[in-house]
């Protein structure tokens, strides 16, 4: 499934789910967005696309990959939970709304795996990121010292998801009385 933006300059951007030739362009994106040692390796990097409990969303330009975010789930205490690992626009491409609709569309994926929750980490001097997900309902719930590295903190941020989609785990037995 694939979805078009157009904007004012005549430039189209496709936002699609991640595929195996999109490894290449989308490490170049993470390599052009963080230095090291706050980028993440091809092998973590790998880990997070690749697990079966997370989506991958690209955004592109003229069959150019300029974005990605990745999301991932798991169940805590009898409810799914989402995570946002990552999203990252090329900073030539920043400012065109691909954060956003990245975001909505990583949202969507976590809707549809019956997450009532999301959250993330972005570090405070970010103001940019924090300013995008308090527009689209994330609230600040915490900070994490050194979470980054050390004197670098992470900042918490939570949304409630509306709507989840149904949990695709089979109902849990019942009993009934006679």
């Amino acid at each position: 499934m694939a979805f078009c933006i157009r904007l004012p300059s005549r430039t189209i951007l496709e936002y699609r789910l991640y595929k195996s030739p999109d490894f290449e362009p989308l490490y170049a994106v993470e390599a052009a967005c963080f230095e090291s040692p706050f980028r993440f390796s091809r092998r973590v990097m790998r880990q997070l696309i690749h697990n079966d409990q997370s989506a991958t969303w690209i955004a592109e330009e003229n069959g150019l990959l300029t974005g990605f975010a990745i999301v991932e789930w798991t169940r805590e205490a009898g409810a799914t939970v989402a995570y946002i690992p990552t999203i990252e626009v090329l900073p030539e491409k920043r400012g065109t709304g691909a954060g956003s609709v990245l975001l909505a569309h990583i949202e969507r994926s976590a809707r549809a795996a019956g997450a009532h929750i999301i959250w993330l980490h972005v570090a405070e001097q970010n103001s940019v990121a924090i300013h995008l997900y308090e527009a689209r309902g994330y609230n600040h719930e915490g900070r994490e010292e050194d979470f980054y590295a050390p004197g670098l903190a992470g900042l918490v941020y939570v949304k409630q998801l509306s709507n989840p989609l149904p949990d695709p785990s089979p109902p849990a037995p019942r009993s009934y009385l006679k």
